[in-house]
């Protein structure tokens, strides 16, 4: 584990020095998120009426609204990961069965052709012998 460290930073026009194991950007970044969040609030007349307590209460509650939206969307967003994992892994499925029936439909028309080739070749033979049989020996066979 990293050593612990200290950040100065700027909040609300304030210097805090914050610990943590985290980098100083990381905690420059929080810093300004939640000055935005100020700012934001700071633009709105009934907002700079209220008491320090009620501006900090408002500020934290609309914070945790950002964080909890955020959490949910990352729910949402790992629920449609694992739901396209699902469908990558069914996919992945169906091409390896797929795969396997293309081999063995290569097999079986490789089979056929040597079949037909085979029976070709007796057709052949066949009707050779027919001829012969019908026609009686040709005279090329008497030259030899």
């Amino acid at each position: 584990m990293s050593a612990k460290k200290n950040t100065e930073v700027l909040i609300g026009g304030k210097k805090y020095t914050i610990s943590g194991y985290e980098e100083e950007e990381y905690l420059q970044r929080v810093a300004s998120y939640i000055n935005n969040k100020l700012k934001e609030y700071n633009d709105i007349d009934s907002f700079r009426k209220l008491q320090a307590d009620m501006k900090s209460v408002l500020l934290e509650i609309n914070i945790a609204d950002d964080y909890f939206k955020a959490k949910e969307q990352i729910e949402k967003l790992e629920g449609d990961n694992e739901s396209k994992d699902q469908e990558i892994f069914t996919f992945k499925h169906d091409l390896i069965n797929k795969q396997v029936e293309n081999e063995e439909l290569k097999k079986q028309l490789e089979k056929l052709e040597n079949d037909n080739k085979e029976l070709l070749l007796q057709k052949t033979k066949l009707e050779k012998s027919l001829e012969e049989s019908l026609l009686g020996p040709t005279t090329s066979n008497y030259n030899n």
